[in-house]
């Protein structure tokens, strides 16, 4: 009897989720293949969302999905863990044990075997080895630093509520103007107006956010200027303060330093600038990767050193025609898992992977919160459409709720919607704990 052969996910953002749960459904409830998704997290949230988690206008606790529950849903497996590297003579993925908030460990470290295997662990902030980055700064990446950024927002905004005279006021600074950078900006103050409904003597008058880019405008990778004339107009007339040619070189406890030696007092920095992937992922395996730690694939997304291995997402150094990468887009992320997904139902079938991607970007959206909703569409087409307000705040949501229903199906993706929207109406707009 022929065994099934193992085919296996490393990572659960957007890409790796759509790979796992199409792959589910086409080879595992068939019995055609063994799919397994690893993830050091045990539960999915859309990184689009996580400057909300940030702030606490989402709720984890309803948004999050778990990973085990809907493997078993979907017809794949899951495995909790982190990967270490990759053992490609023995075809396994190695992954580190896992320990309690005691330092007790609950899982040795583990070896998966695999017959193909994707990669798909995502992309980290870069910090361009600033000095104090890593040390004084909150990211971004995970539901985790959400958390942790939420926790410590909450309790520096409840600090203030109880004081009859406010010293000073609470000063953050946003290093990287890309979407997650503008997004937080404004999520920020939405928080501080939503705190007043809580009863707090709080407003945004006691907020002072800058947000900083080392560019000559904010939303540098948006090709239309426009868009970010529009962002900028509106995050100045909630106060925050645009800083724009403006390089960070140092970052302390309590201040940031730039590269004209001024020093920008601030009470906490959130860096969501540039993109890398993990730095563990450099030549791991013995695989070749670029200066950012993706690894090179092909065009059919196959590593250049190994035609068992994908890499997908903004993980993976996808070479365009021009010579150029595919941009790290949650867009091209899907495209890709979706494609690779059918190259590799094709190796299994024992045929060659005949599937190229070609990257066309379908526009951007920025949403600042309830207040303002703007973008592109289309871009490949004459340079796009420009949408701002309902229209604009229409599609952005639209693609959650694509997320969820090819995640769920279409029933049961549409019924969450709407227990989503009904528990946002019942239950308060902000998450205190």
């Amino acid at each position: 009897m022929q065994t099934q052969p193992n085919v296996v996910i490393v990572g659960g953002g957007a890409g790796g989720m759509e790979i796992a749960t199409k792959l589910g459904h086409k080879l595992g409830r068939k019995g055609k293949a063994k799919v397994t998704l690893v993830d050091c997290a045990d539960s999915h949230v859309w990184k689009p969302l996580l400057h909300e988690v940030a702030t606490g206008a989402l709720d984890v606790g309803i948004d999050a999905l778990n990973y085990r529950s809907h493997a078993a849903a979907h017809g794949y497996h899951f495995q909790q863990g982190a990967m270490t590297d990759i053992d490609r003579q023995q075809r396994q993925v190695i992954l580190a044990p896992i320990f309690d908030d005691a330092g007790r460990e609950l899982l040795p470290a583990r070896h998966i075997d695999y017959d193909y295997l994707v990669i798909a662990i995502g992309s980290i902030a870069n910090d361009f080895r600033i000095p104090g980055v890593r040390e004084h700064c909150e990211f971004l990446d995970s539901t985790e630093e959400a958390m942790a950024i939420r926790k410590r927002l909450l309790n520096k905004f409840m600090r203030y509520a109880s004081q009859e005279q406010l010293e000073d006021k609470i000063k953050i600074a946003v290093v990287g103007a890309g979407a997650t950078g503008v997004e937080m900006s404004a999520e920020m103050h939405h928080a501080v107006e939503q705190l007043r409904g809580f009863g707090y003597k709080i407003d945004t008058s006691l907020l002072e956010v800058t947000l900083i880019e080392a560019d000559d405008r904010i939303l540098p990778k948006v090709e239309k200027p426009g868009i970010s004339e529009s962002v900028t107009r509106e995050l100045e007339k909630l106060g925050v303060n645009v800083m724009t040619n403006t390089r960070i070189t140092q970052v302390d406890s309590n201040s940031l330093t730039t590269s004209e030696g001024v020093e920008l007092p601030a009470d906490m920095v959130i860096w969501s600038t540039g993109v890398k992937a993990p730095d563990f992922l450099k030549n791991i395996g013995g695989l070749e990767s670029n200066n950012i730690n993706q690894v090179m694939v092909k065009q059919n997304m196959q590593t250049t050193l190994d035609e068992r291995i994908f890499s997908i997402g903004d993980c993976a150094a996808c070479p365009q025609a021009d010579g150029s990468f595919v941009p790290p887009r949650g867009q091209s992320a899907r495209q890709m898992a979706l494609m690779t997904a059918d190259n590799i139902m094709l190796m299994i079938d024992g045929q060659a992977p005949r599937h190229e991607y070609v990257y066309k970007d379908l526009g951007s959206l920025v949403n600042l919160s309830r207040f303002h909703t703007v973008g592109n569409l289309m871009s490949f087409i004459g340079g796009g459409v420009l949408v701002e307000g309902k229209i604009a705040r229409f599609v952005y949501t639209s693609l959650y709720r694509r997320h969820l229903i090819e995640l769920h199906g279409v029933v049961r993706g549409t019924l969450l919607m709407l227990a989503k929207g009904i528990s946002r109406i019942i239950h308060p707009h902000l998450k205190l704990h």
